[in-house]
C-alpha cells in the first residue's frame, strides 16, 4: 500500500501539468453543462449543444479580439518601447532624491567644525597606500539591474509552460474537447468516479460532488465577469488619467483578473511605470485608482456575483497561491483558487455535520444539568453552550438526513 501510494504521487508529479490542464478542462466542462442543460430543452441533442456552446464561445473571443487586434497590437509596441524609458525615468527620479539627500548632508557637514586639509584632500585609502576603492554604482542603476533580472527570471519561471508552440497548441486543443466531453455527459463522469466509491458513502459523496460542481460553476462563471467587468473600468480609468497605451494595460489587467491576489498585482506594475513616465504625481494617481478598481471588485462585484457560494480564508489562499506557484509556476497559481474550493467543499460539509452532532451533545448535557438544578443561570448557561457550538465554517443549510 504505502508502495502504491508512493508511486501515484510520483506519477502524479511528473505529469502535473496534465492534471492540471484536465483540472481546468474540467472547470471549463462544468459550466458549459449548465448551458447545455438549457438548451436541451429546446430538443438540441447534449454533444450538438456542448459543441455549439464551446466553438460559439471561442468565436465570439476570438471576434473581439480581431476587432481589437490592431489597437492592441500598436498600443502594445508602444508599451514595449515605453516600459524601459519608464524604468530610466524612475532611475533619473531616484537619483534626483539622492542628490538632494548628499546635497543636504553637505550643507550639513559645511556647518561642522572644520577638518585638517590633508584629511580632506588624501583620500583615506590612499593615505595608507592600498589601491582606491571602485566607485559604487548608484542606487537607481542596482534598482533598475535587480528589477530587470526579476523581470526576467519571473517571465522564464512563470512562463516555463509555453516553451513549445506545438506543445501549447496540442494542449489548447485538448482542454477544448475535453471540455465538451464533460459539457455534455457530466453524470456518466460522476457515475464512474461513484462506481469506485462503496455504497454507505455514497450518499455523502454525491452530495460532495454536487456542491464542488455548483461552486466551481459559479466560481468561473464570477471570474469571467469580473475579467470583463475590470478590463472595460480599467481601460476607461486609464484613458481619463490620460496614460499611455491604455486598451493594452486594460487587456493585460482584464486577462490576469484569473488569478484573484496576485494577478491585479502584476497587471498594476506596468501602468504604474507608465504613469510615472509623465510624472510621479501621475504614478500616484494610478496606485489609486487601482487600489479603488479593487476594492470596488472585492467588496461589491465579486461578494455580488458569488452570494456567499465560495468564502475563502484569505490567510489560506495567499499561501496556497504562493506553494501552487513555487511548485508549479504560472499554470499551478492559476489552479490554485479553485483546488482550495474543492478541498473545502468536503470540509465545510463535514464540519457543519458534526456542528450539527456537538450541538445536540451540548443540548442533552443542559436538559441534564437543568434537571439536577433546574435554575435560570443553568438555562442560559446551556443556550449559550448551543450558541458557542455553532461557530465553525459553515456551507449552507443541510437537511436532516445529512446528519443521520
Amino acid at each position: 500500500m504505502v508502495f502504491s501510494v508512493w508511486f501515484a504521487l510520483h506519477l502524479l508529479w511528473a505529469v502535473s501539468s496534465l492534471v492540471f490542464l484536465v483540472f481546468l478542462a474540467t472547470l471549463f466542462g462544468l459550466a458549459v453543462g449548465r448551458g447545455v442543460d438549457f438548451l436541451q430543452r429546446y430538443k438540441i441533442r447534449r454533444g450538438v449543444a456542448s459543441a455549439l456552446i464551446v466553438f460559439g464561445t471561442l468565436g465570439l473571443i476570438g471576434g473581439g479580439l480581431a476587432l481589437s487586434a490592431p489597437t492592441l497590437i500598436e498600443q502594445g509596441k508602444e508599451l514595449e518601447v515605453q516600459f524601459p524609458a519608464a524604468v530610466t525615468k524612475l532611475q533619473d527620479w531616484i537619483d534626483s532624491k539622492q542628490r538632494t539627500g548628499a546635497t543636504g548632508a553637505l550643507i550639513n557637514a559645511a556647518t561642522q567644525p572644520s577638518t585638517p586639509p590633508e584629511s580632506i584632500a588624501t583620500p583615506p585609502s590612499t593615505r595608507s597606500g592600498r589601491a582606491a576603492q571602485p566607485v559604487r554604482p548608484r542606487p537607481s542603476e542596482v534598482i533598475k539591474q535587480k528589477l530587470t533580472e526579476s523581470v526576467s527570471k519571473a517571465s522564464g519561471y512563470l512562463f516555463s509552460f509555453v516553451s513549445g508552440t506545438l506543445g501549447v497548441i496540442a494542449g489548447f486543443v485538448l482542454m477544448i474537447f475535453l471540455a465538451i466531453y464533460i459539457g455534455a455527459e457530466p453524470d456518466v463522469y460522476r457515475g464512474w468516479m461513484l462506481a469506485a466509491v462503496p455504497a454507505q458513502t455514497r450518499p455523502h459523496v454525491r452530495r460532495v460532488l454536487s456542491e464542488v460542481a455548483i461552486v466551481l460553476r459559479k466560481w468561473l462563471i464570477a471570474q469571467l465577469v469580473a475579467m470583463i467587468v475590470i478590463g472595460v473600468i480599467t481601460t476607461v480609468v486609464l484613458l481619463i488619467l490620460d496614460v499611455k497605451a491604455p486598451f493594452a494595460l486594460g487587456f493585460i489587467a482584464g486577462l490576469l483578473e484569473f488569478i484573484p491576489n496576485v494577478g491585479p498585482i502584476l497587471a498594476a506594475v506596468p501602468a504604474v511605470l507608465m504613469g510615472f513616465a509623465d510624472s510621479p504625481e501621475k504614478a500616484l494617481a494610478v496606485v489609486l485608482a487601482y487600489w479603488g478598481i479593487q476594492f470596488l471588485e472585492n467588496n461589491l462585484l465579486i461578494p455580488y456575483l458569488m452570494r456567499d457560494e465560495m468564502d475563502l480564508p484569505p490567510a489560506i489562499t495567499l499561501v496556497t497561491q504562493a506553494l501552487m506557484a513555487l511548485m508549479f509556476g504560472f499554470i499551478g497559481l492559476m489552479v490554485a483558487v479553485p483546488l482550495i474550493a474543492v478541498v473545502l467543499v468536503p470540509v465545510r460539509i463535514i464540519a457543519e455535520r458534526e456542528n450539527a452532532r456537538e450541538k445536540e451533545m451540548r443540548r442533552e448535557l443542559g436538559r441534564t444539568a437543568e434537571r439536577r438544578t433546574p435554575s435560570a443561570s443553568a438555562r442560559a448557561t446551556a443556550e449559550f453552550a448551543v450558541a458557542e457550538a455553532d461557530r465553525g465554517p459553515t456551507f449552507g443549510d443541510l437537511s436532516e438526513d445529512d446528519f443521520k
